[in-house]
């Protein structure tokens, strides 16, 4: 596996990983823009963006773009994250040239045209009532709004509908001119890829992207608190979390590894007092999200609400043990299941693209799955109560709940346990 960078003149880097074994290649554009860079007057605007892109550019009609890549077996598709967007494509190794065309021609010259702009903002704004109808969804942007409150990380990558079905073209057309420069993009491939063709490809096709950054300028801030929503549900869901770190931090890593030690599967310390010891709960996992500026650490848990009054109280004893101590053998699981994830990625080419895109807009370079997998070996036990003593005590835990919460215990009580 070879992994090769160039920077095109107008600033636009170019990446790729070579898999001579394939005889297809995943081809990506990754952009350094997402909900966190809008306004509260345009929430949502990212994610529509992306929408938008498919539906017509100066050369393709939205009919088009389906047909052409679907015409040799490929597919193209897209996603909007608070901190990136991406538009990605898998297609026969003979295909890259039509890939890298397609993905050229939406980020540069889509048209935005009345008509598909109005079709569309009514199926984001169905994907929206969507969201609203699956609670597993709602309290984590539920959550997200109690731990960064009036800031954009705070707000939902789709957006309100009331806006988002009043967004103008204009809107649209300004927002990509600000953000899609040269220099907050990089051009991905991997798989049966030659890198010199894939340059010679992007700087052919991204010719008229605009070298100036716009930069950013937001800074994260955690605040934390209550969060209760009652509704008619059978079950409550609820999410706990505590302010994280984020990417560049040195125990990245470590908090990745105690997330999987306490409720990262079924073998981890939640999952088996929560569920198979006491049986109070159908699903419950932690995750640590990270940001360029902060993180959030968690657990989420799917409940019936009467085992609310037992549940928070166990899951904070859980919680605060692993700030005593963590035995040998559960840092072993833990470490084989991270690195099994990383090395089982590198099968795939749209999982190495993914990470490739990723790791230049965040670290400005790939960091080699070796120096991931040293870093993981190299945690200790004491690093792991280490880094939850700094994560989970003395923290303002934040709390989302969304069901029938009545019997859910008091947040005071709740904080108490930890600071």
């Amino acid at each position: 596996m070879t992994t090769e960078i160039s920077t095109l003149a107008n600033g636009l880097r170019v990446v790729s990983e070579d898999m001579p074994q394939l005889e297809t290649a995943s081809i990506g554009v990754w952009v350094d823009v997402g909900a966190r860079y809008e306004s509260a007057d345009i929430n949502g605007v990212s994610h529509l963006l992306e929408h938008m892109a498919f539906k017509g550019t100066k050369r393709r009609s939205a009919m088009a773009i389906a047909e052409e890549i679907e015409a040799v077996g490929g597919h193209v598709n897209a996603y909007t994250s608070r901190e990136q967007t991406a538009y990605y494509a898998k297609v026969m190794k003979e295909d890259v040239a039509l890939a890298v065309d397609i993905l050229a021609d939406i980020l540069q010259h889509s048209t935005f045209a009345e008509e598909e702009l109005e079709r569309e903002r009514a199926v984001v704004v169905q994907e929206i009532a969507h969201a609203h109808d699956t609670p597993d969804d709602v309290v984590f942007d539920q959550f997200q709004e109690i731990v960064y409150p009036d800031q954009p990380l705070g707000r939902t990558i789709l957006g309100p509908a009331a806006q988002v079905e009043n967004y103008s073209r204009a809107v649209l057309a300004d927002y990509m001119a600000r953000h899609y420069r040269a220099e907050r993009m990089v051009v991905v491939g991997a798989g049966r890829i030659e890198h010199e063709a894939l340059v010679a490809l992007a700087g052919n096709a991204f010719d008229t992207l605009s070298n100036a950054n716009s930069g950013n300028g937001l800074t994260a801030k955690y605040e934390g608190g209550d969060g209760r929503a009652p509704r008619e549900l059978e079950q409550v869901h609820l999410v706990l979390g505590f302010d994280g770190i984020a990417y560049d931090d040195p125990d990245f890593y470590t908090l990745q590894l105690l997330s999987t030690l306490l409720g990262g599967g079924m073998s981890s310390r939640l999952f088996q007092e929560i569920r198979e010891r006491r049986g109070l709960a159908y699903a419950i996992f932690t995750f640590a999200s990270s940001y360029t500026d902060g993180g959030v650490f968690g657990i989420y848990c799917g409940t019936g609400p009467d085992s609310l009054p037992e549940l928070t109280p166990v899951i904070a004893d859980e919680i605060l043990k692993v700030c005593d101590a963590v035995a040998a053998q559960e840092v072993a699981r833990a470490r084989a299941q991270l690195k099994s994830g990383l090395l089982m990625s590198l099968e795939s080419s749209s999982s190495r693209c993914e990470r490739l895109g990723r790791h230049m807009l965040i670290f400005n370079r790939p960091i080699p799955i070796e120096e991931m997998v040293a870093e993981i070996d190299a945690i200790t036990a004491e690093d792991v109560v280490r880094v939850a003593a700094r994560i989970l005590r003395g923290s303002r835990p934040s709390l989302a709940a969304l069901g029938p919460v009545g019997k859910l215990e008091n947040y005071d009580r709740l904080a108490e346990r930890f600071i």
